[in-house]
């Protein structure tokens, strides 16, 4: 279903420049949209975690990463695949490990590091959010035909490999 105004602001807009680049106002309404699209999402996310799972979005997070590394991860490795400060990890995983969800062990190499790893109850943990949480998204996602999320999914691809190319 359209949101209100999006009819005018449609007829409205000035016809595509003939380049890649959008014109500024297009941007900016194509920027602002997505924020609001993401700020729905994650409040979401986060009520149906806190609700459902008496957790938050970033212990969800910690424990998905790690999933993903089953070998553990460092904390500056964490940190940066969570684009968030060494110091918003370190409270996080110390409470993640005082209830037994991960361990902290010594890095083999760099006696400095600590590598995370998800114990079997962080494990159990996460493997009873996780069907919850992927439902949650896809229903999120049911206004798009699987078409339109595709072309969406591609059209963000190709903005993340813009924006990360050196400038």
């Amino acid at each position: 279903m359209a949101e209100a105004g999006v009819a005018s602001e449609t007829r409205d807009a000035p016809a595509p420049a003939a380049s890649n680049v959008p014109d500024e106002r297009l941007a900016i309404r194509l920027w602002l949209r997505m924020l609001a699209c993401t700020t729905r999402i994650e409040q979401d996310i986060r009520r149906r975690l806190r609700e459902e799972f008496s957790t938050t979005l970033p212990r969800f997070d910690v424990l998905a990463q790690l999933d993903r590394a089953p070998e553990g991860l460092t904390m500056s490795g964490l940190s940066a695949r969570l684009m968030v400060s060494a110091g918003n990890i370190t409270g996080l995983v110390a409470r993640l490990a005082d209830e037994g969800l991960v361990e902290r062990a010594p890095h083999p190499e760099d006696g400095r590091a600590q590598v995370v790893r998800m114990t079997a109850e962080g494990q159990r943990v996460f493997g009873q959010m996780t069907p919850a949480h992927a439902s949650w998204v896809a229903e999120m996602f049911e206004g798009l035909s699987d078409t339109e999320a595709q072309a969406l999914h591609n059209a963000l691809g190709r903005l993340k490999d813009h924006l990360e190319r050196p400038s």
